[in-house]
């Protein structure tokens, strides 16, 4: 262990997402934290280097494909397990998914090697640091709550039934607001439905998530407008999209192309 604190890179932020708390991106090498507790859920990865930390009397460790989730005041410490430090991201979570009967569940098992919740966790921070993509992420925290819940209760999600009138009220819902947008919250509130339950029946139905159909839904509506000869910055605020940027990414993804190739697309394919 290296003596002393050195911080590389820090990171924290609060997302307009229902749920997540706080978002803490760091790279430490020497920093060693004492025993604490937090009022929330902390849901960690490493993305390189190895953590070790003691949770109730008994140590563990985080490394590579693990996923971690220690428990509302439940008292832990942590350090590097090398001496060149770790890379870590963490989620401090507030949600009633996780509730305090858990507790007892994360304590005993506070790691989780889960090739889906590790890769669900990824495509949640991918979308944090996106502003714009608030559905998006709070479609993705339901995803990694519904399977952190799977792994504490061990129950089986094959088992659980399809609802696909539901899916299509809420097909129906999104085309209504394509370009306003809702968020998770406004949409369950609108069908009567459990955020969770939402976003499985859905997804299960038309073989993705809600966001990405609302996104899809928008870059369709972009297509002709850019065509047109709208300038891609109005292209984008009046599609729904949060700015241009936001328009590019989610358009170049799905199209393979950008708004500007696409619109500049329209003069050379003209016929006489």
């Amino acid at each position: 262990m290296v003596a002393g604190s050195s911080v590389e890179q820090i990171k924290a932020w609060q997302p307009r997402v229902p749920g997540i708390v706080e978002v803490f991106h760091a790279r430490f090498v020497g920093h060693v934290y004492p025993m604490h507790a937090h009022d929330f859920w902390t849901l960690l990865i490493v993305d390189d280097g190895m953590i070790r930390y003691n949770l109730d009397r008994h140590e563990h460790g985080v490394l590579g494909p693990v996923v971690s989730l220690l428990p509302p005041h439940v008292p832990h410490n942590g350090q590097a397990a090398t001496a060149q430090g770790f890379r870590k991201r963490v989620l401090y979570l507030d949600n009633p998914q996780l509730s305090e009967a858990m507790i007892g569940c994360a304590v005993d098992t506070p790691t989780f090697a889960d090739p889906l919740l590790h890769r669900r966790i990824r495509q949640l921070h991918a979308t944090l640091t996106h502003p714009g993509d608030e559905l998006e992420a709070a479609s993705r925290l339901t995803l990694v709550n519904d399977r952190l819940g799977d792994l504490l209760r061990g129950t089986d999600p094959s088992s659980r039934r399809r609802d696909p009138g539901l899916a299509h009220r809420l097909r129906e819902l999104l085309d209504s607001r394509t370009t306003e947008g809702l968020s998770l919250t406004e949409a369950a509130a609108v069908l009567h439905a459990d955020p969770t339950h939402l976003i499985r029946a859905f997804s299960r139905e038309f073989g993705m998530p809600p966001h990405q159909y609302l996104i899809s839904r928008r870059v369709d509506c972009a297509r002709p407008l850019l065509l047109s000869g709208m300038p891609a910055r109005d292209v984008a605020a009046a599609t729904g999209f949060h700015d241009q940027p936001h328009l590019i990414r989610h358009f170049k993804r799905i199209l393979g192309t950008t708004p500007g190739q696409y619109a500049r697309s329209a003069d050379s394919s003209t016929l006489d």
